[in-house]
């Protein structure tokens, strides 16, 4: 998406009523969202394209309301192993109910294609599968958690 089509379309979200807008492409995806009505409008950028790619964000710059002293993240060390990357933005669950047991543990050996978690997505429940043979030896989320898209969910070795 060019620049020009990005700086409208930031444009028309600051100048109107809607809070969030996402937009899809055959080269990518873009949400622009309004914190609230004073403030700029955050961009996050999702490239279709590359999904082993990390997510970018990119933020217009905007002054910190008094008392919010937000400290950057920390970057996550490099794991070592297979990590399943969640597909979707959700809310992870380990299993299919809070009373069942879980779809994947700790030291669990797991097949390609079998179910290791669930992501809920708009109501929906999403059944996530390993997409390698091998055993569990993270489990990178909290049940519950809400997730991004590419944010490492297990690794499997």
């Amino acid at each position: 998406m060019d620049l020009r089509k990005l700086k409208t379309l930031i444009d028309l979200v600051s100048e109107s009523n809607i809070s969030e807008l996402e937009i899809t492409e055959a080269d990518g995806k873009v949400r622009i969202v309004k914190s609230d009505p004073a403030a700029a409008v955050a961009i996050q950028p999702v490239y279709a394209a590359a999904p082993a790619a990390p997510v970018v964000h990119a933020a217009a710059p905007v002054a910190a309301p008094a008392g919010a002293g937000a400290a950057p993240a920390a970057a996550a060390p490099a794991e070592t192993g297979h990590v399943v990357k969640s597909p979707m933005v959700g809310t992870f669950y380990r299993a299919s109910s809070p009373n069942a047991k879980p779809f994947a543990d700790l030291g669990q050996t797991v097949k390609e294609g079998e179910a290791i978690c669930i992501i809920e997505a708009m109501k929906i429940m999403n059944e996530i599968e390993a997409d390698k043979s091998g055993t569990i030896t993270k489990i990178l989320c909290e049940n519950g958690q809400a997730v991004e898209f590419g944010q490492p969910l297990f690794v499997i070795e």
